[in-house]
């Protein structure tokens, strides 16, 4: 099976490969990444926009690509909500026939990093200020950040990937998405 993440973004590729062997564990694998645009800012600062985004690079990576079983877009957002920056993600999983789309848990994130975004910073190098790391984003991200790993960037997009394959695993989902 040939997988193509539209990202080069190492936590991104590692994230999909556990997806893709989770639900897949019989087949080989050949997970491959490709540098493609979102056509969104980078910085996503809405749900839309970031759904957007993921939807984006999943058909760019399929137009790119063309010779593949699965496409995989993955863009994080965040968004203001009752007065609280929320960071989430939206993962994009396409075949030829269908796309396939879930949304990640929904992050709270502390005032200081509110404070940097709000001047402009994108959430990685708010984050990386915040907590004195360097490129946290090809890391834990803000969710290994403040779980202190419980969770991570990694482990949440690989959870989200699963739920977006889901009508591909599945049988009681149509055809197309098989």
């Amino acid at each position: 099976m040939r997988i193509i993440v539209a990202s080069r973004n190492p936590v991104k590729v590692e994230a999909a490969r556990q997806a893709f062997a989770s639900l897949f564990p019989e087949r080989d694998l050949v997970v491959e990444s490709v540098s493609v645009g979102s056509g969104v800012s980078d910085q996503p600062m809405s749900d839309v926009e970031t759904r957007s985004g993921a939807r984006n690079r999943a058909v760019a990576a399929r137009d790119a690509v063309t010779d593949a079983d699965f496409w995989v877009g993955m863009e994080g957002g965040i968004e203001v909500i009752d007065d609280q920056l929320m960071a989430f993600a939206w993962m994009v999983v396409g075949n030829r026939d269908s796309l396939s789309e879930a949304r990640s848990v929904t992050l709270p994130l502390p005032p200081a990093v509110r404070e940097l975004v709000d001047e402009g910073l994108e959430l990685g190098d708010a984050n990386d200020r915040v907590f004195s790391t360097v490129n946290s984003k090809q890391g834990g991200g803000a969710y290994g950040l403040l779980t202190d790993g419980r969770y991570t960037r990694e482990s949440v997009y690989s959870q989200t990937l699963i739920i977006a394959l889901t009508p591909y695993a599945n049988p009681l989902y149509p055809q197309s998405h098989r």
